[in-house]
């Protein structure tokens, strides 16, 4: 399948980063904008309280099932932005390392942010994403 995301990466910037420092695609792709993905099941109630790693999971598990019913799935992603409710970086790269190994080698341009509050009670986590995908 025909893929409408090109990774950028550039020698002339740290390789530190897990992931790519821009995307692009094509004129005539379909940009699918999704909503901010939370850790709730389907009923509406947050899940894993208390766990950056599992809210993590479920807002991944969410964004698949948005993906889907849009014609997309994660390698169709073009970025991302990970919103974690804490101060402390361990909490963050706890959130990441989840969000980082669902993408596997399809490391997206990504931008990990430690905000104060989150909509949901209870919620730690949330993950944003832009996906660009060709319509045969």
């Amino acid at each position: 399948m025909a893929r409408a995301v090109t990774l950028i990466r550039s020698a002339a910037l740290s390789d530190i980063a897990e992931y790519a420092y821009a995307s692009t695609a094509p004129a005539g792709a379909r940009l699918v904008f999704l909503a901010g993905s939370c850790p709730l099941d389907k009923d509406g109630t947050t899940v894993a309280i208390g766990d950056y790693a599992g809210q993590a999971a479920q807002c991944v598990a969410n964004l698949r099932t948005a993906l889907a019913a849009a014609g997309a799935d994660l390698e169709d992603v073009i970025s991302t932005r990970v919103l974690v409710a804490s101060t402390r970086q361990p909490d963050l790269g706890a959130a990441w390392q989840v969000v980082r190994d669902a993408f596997g080698a399809h490391d997206v341009p990504s931008t990990l942010m430690g905000v104060t509050v989150l909509g949901y009670d209870d919620q730690l986590v949330e993950v944003e994403a832009v996906a660009a995908v060709l319509d045969d």
